[in-house]
């Protein structure tokens, strides 16, 4: 039985194909289609989904698409009239869409599919599970635990913005939530956006500058204790109420009234290519800490709800890496999963399982493995042939190597001489994170790699940081991680023993004189908190990615490299051997490794493309 799962029209759409409870195939639209974030309908993402179940759509027992419209439809309806007289012109903008197209929405599904392949619209089924629904589905039936707490956090879906959930075996029941306007997700997201970064977006990039923020200092102390008598009463449970004085998102167009919080913190809002100041730093500390107190009680809410001993995030907020490893380290539950996509993208994967085990009523086969999304590897993969008519297409040079062995060795060498590597395999990734297969990979223990990489690769702000990739098998020789993290959505400390020591006055620096201070033998990975995202790498899911580590770790000692994902700021990761070869030209990488094809940047014809394409990279 294969069910499509459909997620659309807000942001980061997606599709997925699941068969007889197995995630077969899951893609966004954005690495198709090239619009990072692509809100639109998922075409291009459900044409590979079907061509890589070798199916048809009347082959289909049910498209799901991922929340209920006339839901959201109610909660705006009643909003504005809660809010009236103000956010009439929003009202105005927001009302010819719904009109003319989501309100439609079931005639606007059956005509998209459509355009992709002809079918017989009579035996073709369209259910709406709710939104939160969804996204608990996407964390609980994957995982490897028969039941277990689930936690929802995000933005809002139809009216839910936090939800409360007890799966066990095919179940799933919503046991509290949180509706709109107060929502952890949006209050995290309206200082995204007063920081001067993307909403929607950027909340990754204000989570990697809060540990910039000074905690010892009395501003960050004034900005947290702002937050939490001003604008948001944080209750024992973990809910929250959000002052609708500072907040704008409800009814306006924009997420808040940016005079009334200027008068809070002193200072106006941020312009997206503002220099950061110490005053940014700690207003980002200061929400990303009442953000991580929010999460742990909820976790403790959850708890007492359900008695479970395992828990399942999913949600935007579940992206949050750095609250993630505050909640594992209070030792709430025993065990811990996170869905990998765990923004809307996520929700296709949901919606089929959701319709799989609740509304057909099939029984939940748990997985014996880590858990059932395979590595996130669900993405589209490419032949042999398909990439010697790429290297063709582009007159470009390459050497084939027949033995792997051989060719981990080369790449082992060339990473430890410095050299940054294109690095693509295999399937694409699903969700936000690059994770091996279409990666950009460095050595970490490299002082300049940081520098080198945000400023002549990615062309992003120096501030971010990279994450490491790790053996699974050696990852507790450098971080403080006590389990498994495959999908880099775990923050945590390097090991004490690696760590070295930062002047008596750091905290007095400024944020640039910070920034390229060694702070553990692995500098390029440790965060300015000593912290690192971790990906732990497994042979069971990738088994490729997995050889070349310990090639690396043969030749130098070390099981750790950088790894980024394959793409420049303000682009959706490459999909395709032709989208690999233009970044690794257009960027200052040194090689290019395309399966089992080795491109090295001084073998190259000239490459004709002037840098004119940089005018056009955008904030993300």
């Amino acid at each position: 039985m294969y069910i499509l799962g459909i997620s659309a029209f807000y942001h980061d759409s997606a599709a997925a194909v699941i068969k007889d409870g197995e995630v077969f195939a899951a893609a966004q639209e954005e690495r198709f289609s090239r619009k990072k974030h692509d809100a639109g309908f998922p075409s291009k993402a459900i044409s590979y989904c079907l061509k890589e179940a070798g199916i048809t759509i009347d082959e289909l027992e049910a498209v799901v698409f991922y929340d209920k419209p006339l839901l959201k439809f109610e909660r705006l309806l009643e909003t504005y009239y809660a809010f009236a007289p103000k956010g009439f012109a929003s009202f105005l903008l927001a009302m010819p869409i719904w009109l003319n197209e989501k309100l439609f929405l079931k005639k606007m599904i059956r005509d998209e599919l459509k355009k992709i392949q002809l079918y017989d619209k009579k035996k073709l089924k369209l259910l709406f599970p709710e939104h939160h629904l969804s996204h608990a589905a996407s964390a609980f039936y994957p995982s490897p635990f028969e039941e277990a707490a689930i936690l929802t956090i995000d933005g809002v879906g139809e009216w839910a913005t936090t939800t409360i959930s007890k799966g066990k075996g095919k179940q799933i029941e919503i046991l509290k939530q949180l509706n709109f306007p107060h929502s952890v997700g949006l209050l995290y997201s309206a200082f995204t956006y007063y920081l001067g970064f993307k909403v929607n977006s950027g909340e990754y990039k204000l989570m990697g500058l809060a540990p910039y923020g000074n905690p010892a200092s009395t501003q960050t102390a004034a900005f947290v204790e702002t937050i939490k008598t001003k604008l948001v009463n944080i209750f024992d449970d973990g809910s929250i109420e959000l002052n609708q004085k500072y907040f704008n998102y409800a009814v306006g167009l924009r997420m808040v009234k940016d005079d009334a919080f200027k008068q809070l913190f002193g200072f106006g809002k941020r312009l997206p290519e503002d220099e950061l100041q110490q005053q940014h730093c700690n207003l980002a500390f200061a929400i990303q800490q009442v953000t991580e107190e929010i999460v742990i009680k909820l976790a403790h809410h959850a708890k007492e709800l359900t008695g479970s001993k395992n828990i399942c995030l999913s949600g935007g907020v579940a992206l949050n890496c750095v609250a993630n490893g505050k909640l594992q380290n209070e030792n709430i539950f025993d065990e811990l999963f996170i869905q990998p996509a765990s923004g809307d993208a996520g929700g296709a994967v949901g919606a089929a399982l959701a319709a799989h085990h609740i509304y057909f009523e099939r029984e939940r086969t748990v997985t014996t493995e880590a858990d059932a999304m395979k590595g996130a590897y669900l993405g589209p993969s490419y032949t042999d042939e398909e990439i010697v008519t790429t290297a063709k297409n582009f007159n470009a040079k390459y050497k084939r190597y027949e033995e792997r062995d051989a060719l981990n060795e080369v790449v082992a060498r060339l990473i430890n001489e410095g050299n940054v590597i294109g690095w693509f395999q295999g399937r694409m990734e699903f969700g936000p994170r690059a994770l091996g297969n279409r990666s950009i990979l460095a050595d970490a223990r490299n002082p300049e790699m940081q520098k080198k990489l945000n400023l002549k690769i990615k062309y992003r702000e120096g501030f971010r940081p990279f994450a490491p990739a790790v053996l699974a098998e050696d990852a507790q020789d450098y971080f403080e991680l006590t389990t498994a993290s495959p999908y880099m959505l775990l923050v945590q400390p390097v090991k004490k023993e690696i760590q070295k020591e930062v002047p008596e006055n750091y905290q007095q620096l400024t944020m640039n004189e910070k920034l390229y201070f060694q702070r553990s033998t692995l500098p390029a990975i440790t965060h300015i908190d000593y912290s690192a995202r971790i990906q732990t790498v497994h042979a069971s899911t990738n088994k490729t990615f997995h050889e070349l580590l310990t090639a690396f770790k043969q030749l130098t000692g070390c099981a750790v490299l950088i790894n980024t994902s394959f793409n420049v700021r303000g682009e959706p990761v490459v999909c395709t051997p032709m989208e690999a070869y233009q970044c690794f030209m257009r960027t200052e990488m040194d090689y290019l490794v395309i399966g089992d094809f080795l491109f090295s940047k001084k073998d190259q014809p000239l490459w004709k493309e002037k840098d004119d394409w940089k005018k056009t990279i955008t904030t993300d």
